[in-house]
């Protein structure tokens, strides 16, 4: 279902498309209707100028970020345990810029799924865009590698409007509406998105079929099939399914990153060349120079990243999860 230029449309699941959201009547019942206030309100905020609108969504974020307890105690946990060269003053300095950046990346990905993308692009600033433009010359396979930020679906929509096909796997949200949004958002320039309860496969198939991939590599997926690598000045579970990836799918991985610059209103895109030196590399090498990549897209843009999730979940035998440790940020 599609709410642009006034047209709804409802479209079907075809599994040989890739997940495609579905509009359900039940989206318009009493429990939906706070969910439909805070779309109304991201339009809203979309038809502002965006000098205007990022001040004040700068100072909600902030207030957002202060009264969500747990995602803001996750943050300075991350950063505790990943950053410690920074002193607390700077942990909360950089969580409250953390929570600046969300609504307004939210607001831009609201106003890219409502306008015409040239418009978008205007305020686009793509580092490294010869990259791609190569890799594509010589028909290679791309997977992306995308590090969490909050701005990291409008590449792949800004790449899908200029005619590229792109799939991507993502994770269905509790709020079934919201889900729908979102998937729908993404949708809006072709490609696919691929539940991850469907598994890797289509992703691949995909890929092989020549669409981008679009592949996030921090989350936390527990020990299973995963390497206890560097993340930072700490550890972190990593899955090395990039090898895999790279070989079944004959592609090149190439590190890709978002930053929201709200001095400039702008989106600042980077890439970084090729990942070649991972084809013969083992599974514990595989998953370092992963998060190495991870490491060196962040680190210049710390609020950028998505230091509310639960990066440092699985830990070695032994060890107690960070996130139920009493003696840090109770």
């Amino acid at each position: 279902m599609l709410f642009f230029k006034g047209i709804i449309v409802i479209n079907k699941n075809k599994h040989n498309t890739g997940f495609i959201p579905v509009f359900h009547s039940s989206f318009l019942k009493p429990k939906y209707w706070r969910s439909w206030l805070v779309i109304g309100i991201l339009i809203s905020m979309a038809m502002l100028p965006v000098k205007m609108r990022d001040p004040i969504l700068s100072r909600l974020g902030k207030f957002i970020g202060k009264s969500a307890k747990n995602a803001r105690r996750r943050t300075l946990i991350n950063l505790f345990y990943c950053l410690p060269e920074l002193s607390e003053i700077q942990r909360e300095e950089v969580t409250d810029r953390m929570f600046s950046t969300v609504p307004q990346a939210i607001v831009m990905m609201t106003e890219l799924g409502m306008r015409n993308p040239a418009r978008l692009r205007q305020r686009v600033d793509w580092y490294g865009r010869e990259i791609i433009d190569e890799l594509q010359a010589k028909k290679e396979n791309i997977i992306f590698l995308v590090p969490h930020s909050w701005c990291l679906d409008m590449p792949a929509m800004l790449l899908a409007s200029e005619g590229h096909m792109i799939a991507a796997m993502f994770h269905n949200q509790s709020d079934l509406l919201m889900d729908y949004m979102w998937n729908t958002i993404r949708r809006r320039f072709g490609g696919r998105i691929h539940s991850r309860n469907d598994g890797i496969k289509p992703f691949i198939s995909s890929v092989r079929q020549g669409y981008y991939g679009y592949y996030l590599p921090d989350q936390d997926h527990g020990a299973k099939n995963s390497e206890f690598v560097d993340f930072f000045a700490t550890y972190k579970a990593t899955m090395p399914v990039l090898g895999r990836l790279m070989k079944v799918c004959q592609a090149r991985v190439v590190p890709l990153f978002s930053v929201y610059n709200s001095a400039t209103h702008r989106l600042e895109i980077y890439l970084r060349q090729p990942m070649d030196d991972l084809i013969n590399a083992s599974n514990k090498t595989l998953a370092r120079r992963m998060n190495e990549e991870v490491e060196i897209l962040v680190r210049p843009h710390l609020e950028q990243y998505t230091w509310s999730l639960k990066l440092l979940k699985t830990r070695k035998e032994g060890e107690i999860e960070p996130y139920i440790r009493k003696d840090i940020y109770p």
